[in-house]
């Protein structure tokens, strides 16, 4: 076999690894930072004769000698180790509000210094979101039950990860109930519209939005629009039993 045959065999399998889809890992913590501060490596990277770790920071600290041998370090890259740093994408701490975003090891707080999902969500549940969080899947109906007084209800969807907030306000005429979705009023979030249907003794109501409303901060003002109005004649004490389905609009339905 001739070279321009072994050369075209070892570039048809650099490429075929190249085309293979990423896979997940899992790191222990600490293993990508630098040994000496503690802060996450960064390139380039240096190491000494016996493969010690430093970053570009701490050499001239240590006067370009490892502190575990005493062999010089600061002349030699660690290629190795840089090609895993740079190999490593981390998702946005803000990937609990939404975010899909995947950032370069050492690169999140560039990113979360300008995420458009960053605390955007100022509601007075955010503390406890956690304990009150429900999972649903767009498109698909699911039972709902809050009681009034509660006033809100947080799902979170478990596909994209949003959050919609479920909140009721009673008032003279009846309790009113609509559903927005928290998140910033960018594309990237995508477009919604839910259904809400509420069955009492045999009598159904139902209420179909065309386009949910997005919201950065949850507000307990009674909605002037885009609301289902339960008369004071159909409620039973203080429970809602509801059925919800939130859809996922295409660009043709919200264009």
């Amino acid at each position: 076999m001739g070279c321009d045959s072994i050369n075209l065999n070892v570039s048809r399998q650099k490429r075929q690894r190249t085309e293979d889809k990423t896979r997940s890992a899992i790191l222990e913590s600490g293993v990508l930072d630098c040994p000496i501060c503690a802060e996450p490596l960064s390139i380039p990277i240096f190491q000494c004769e016996n493969g010690h770790l430093a970053c570009s920071s701490c050499c001239p600290k240590l006067k370009n000698k490892c502190p575990s041998c005493a062999l010089p370090v600061g002349h030699s890259r660690c290629r190795a180790m840089e090609t895993v740093v740079k190999s490593v994408f981390l998702p946005c701490q803000n990937a609990k509000y939404g975010c899909t975003e995947t950032v370069a090891f050492g690169k999140e707080p560039t990113h979360e210094k300008v995420c458009t999902f960053a605390e955007y969500c100022c509601c007075p549940v955010q503390l406890q979101l956690q304990e009150i969080c429900n999972s649903f899947c767009t498109g698909n109906s699911f039972g709902i039950n809050m009681n009034i007084s509660d006033q809100i209800l947080i799902q979170r969807a478990t596909l994209k990860r949003r959050l919609f907030a479920v909140q009721c306000f009673r008032e003279p005429f009846g309790v009113y109930v609509t559903v927005s979705c928290i998140a910033p009023s960018i594309r990237k979030v995508g477009q919604f519209s839910y259904e809400l249907i509420y069955t009492v003794d045999g009598q159904t109501m139902s209420y179909k939005s065309s386009e949910m409303k997005k919201i950065r901060e949850v507000s307990f003002q009674t909605p002037q629009d885009s609301y289902m109005l339960i008369p004071h004649s159909l409620l039973r004490g203080e429970s809602l039993e509801m059925t919800l389905c939130i859809n996922m609009l295409s660009e043709e339905q919200h264009s």
